[in-house]
């Protein structure tokens, strides 16, 4: 058996849109199941987000923390946003995000990880980068809005971020599966350490993009 995930689709014998918001939207689909029967599945559909794990010389690990309304909490996390464009190359969209939180920018970029962050209930897909060789970013400063405005930012160790995860610190799953996919890209048996990761342009079949 090959553990790796497969396209497939289910026939949908009806579908609705019962909300649509600014970014993302609620849908309804009637599935059919193997049995036969026919069950109503609501998701919300996302346009997917980039997330960006980026590394200083001092082996730190770049956060910012930021208020999260649906969940009640001020959460530290890593750079990350939506694909706002259809289509649009995740890396530019990256290197965008990274600008506008951090006022930082990077000269080496490979893909960490691909996730769907809640497949039973939301379409999202992130592309998390691991970006190396910081530098303070040139120009003038993205003006921030709403939750951005209250936006600290800190450089934290990996190995403190690590246990911060396991200790139930931290709860981003970008951060989370981030962190822990550098620490298992570095040391895992049978990889080839962070040199190994796939190059920043990787195909991204959730995502399709043009280079």
């Amino acid at each position: 058996m090959t553990i790796k995930d497969t396209p497939a689709e289910w026939e949908i014998r009806a579908t609705q849109t019962p909300f649509r918001g600014n970014k993302t939207s609620v849908r309804t689909d009637e599935v059919v199941m193997p049995d036969g029967s026919v069950v109503g599945r609501d998701y919300q559909v996302h346009p997917g987000s980039v997330a960006v794990l980026a590394l200083d010389e001092e082996d730190r690990v770049l956060l910012i923390n930021q208020y999260r309304h649906p969940v009640r909490h001020k959460l530290w996390e890593i750079p990350a946003g939506l694909l706002d464009v259809p289509g649009e190359n995740p890396l530019h969209a990256a290197q965008r995000e990274l600008y506008e939180e951090a006022h930082v920018k990077a000269e080496d970029w490979r893909v960490l990880t691909d996730v769907y962050t809640t497949p039973g209930g939301c379409d999202e897909a992130v592309r998390i980068f691991l970006a190396r060789d910081l530098s303070e970013a040139e120009g003038v400063r993205f003006e921030a809005e709403h939750e951005e405005t209250d936006m600290e930012h800190a450089r934290v160790p990996v190995d403190e971020l690590v246990r911060r995860v396991l200790a139930g610190d931290v709860h981003n799953n970008c951060l989370v599966v981030g962190v822990l996919s550098l620490v298992a890209a570095r040391g895992g048996d049978g990889l080839d350490g962070l040199d190994g990761l796939r190059p920043a342009d990787a195909p991204w079949p959730a995502r399709p993009f043009e280079s």
